[in-house]
């Protein structure tokens, strides 16, 4: 792939990866065999957990067909080295577009029903520290959520866990932070975590999830609203047009070294 051509996002809206596209044949699988799928996503995952934030979707998509590949999850592969081929010069940069100095800053995003195949949620979120993400995540939700408003509900869970868990480390480090900002697109989901003026629409959701409201009634943290298109967290959870995907980079920190 070294003289591939360069893409400019790590995952193309065509490609809409299912189980339904594993070999369903003993000549498909044998064909499948000899190629090195395993060790390809490897690789990429090594890379998007060191540095490159940006490929966290595409690695959650593409890593769900491990145990059985088939050709168009092979070419979703390629695509993501032909997008890394283009941007070898792309890293992690403090000082970025939202530099708010040693000040720890959350971001939350989920995608409902995204997985085709079970459709579970997709889960994605990222934290800066001085403009640049320091800490993301994006993978498929435990549970099948029921609606949108429940599936930011438990990514903003996720995020909470994580938001408090940084915040001691960052205290550690000699940062003393009152609370920590996360940020969410779900204005639905915000007012949940203030209140039960929707719990007849929400009984279902697990009491554990409502560790949210506890955290936010205590000021540990606070759950604020984002336009969606300011999100750096979207392009964890979905693919993106190039223009968005773009601004989302900077908004995370990730630029040209």
């Amino acid at each position: 792939m070294n003289e591939s051509k360069p893409v400019q996002t790590p995952l193309a809206s065509h490609f809409k990866l299912s189980a339904a596209m594993c070999p369903q044949t003993a000549a498909e699988q044998q064909e499948m065999s000899k190629i090195p799928y395993s060790n390809a996503v490897g690789s990429l995952i090594y890379a998007m957990v060191l540095t490159r934030p940006d490929i966290s979707h595409a690695l959650s998509v593409v890593s769900r067909f491990m145990s059985n590949p088939g050709a168009d999850h092979w070419r979703a592969v390629k695509w993501v080295m032909r997008y890394l081929r283009g941007t070898t010069e792309y890293g992690l940069l403090y000082g970025g577009t939202r530099n708010k100095g040693n000040i720890l800053v959350g971001y939350v995003d989920s995608d409902f029903a995204g997985d085709l195949d079970k459709r579970r949620s997709l889960t994605g979120y990222l934290f800066t520290l001085g403009g640049c993400t320091v800490n993301w995540k994006a993978t498929l939700q435990n549970v099948v959520a029921l609606s949108t408003t429940e599936a930011e509900y438990t990514v903003a869970a996720e995020a909470l866990k994580e938001a408090i868990w940084l915040k001691g480390m960052v205290a550690e480090l000699g940062t003393e932070q009152d609370s920590v900002e996360v940020y969410c697109d779900s204005q639905s989901a915000i007012h949940l975590s203030k209140n039960q003026t929707h719990h007849g629409k929400t009984k279902h959701i697990d009491v554990k999830l409502h560790f949210v409201r506890l955290e936010v009634s205590r000021g540990a943290v606070k759950l604020l609203k984002i336009n969606t298109e300011e999100n750096p967290a979207d392009m964890l959870t979905k693919t993106v047009p190039s223009a968005k995907f773009n601004l989302c980079m900077n908004l995370a920190g990730i630029c040209r070294n």
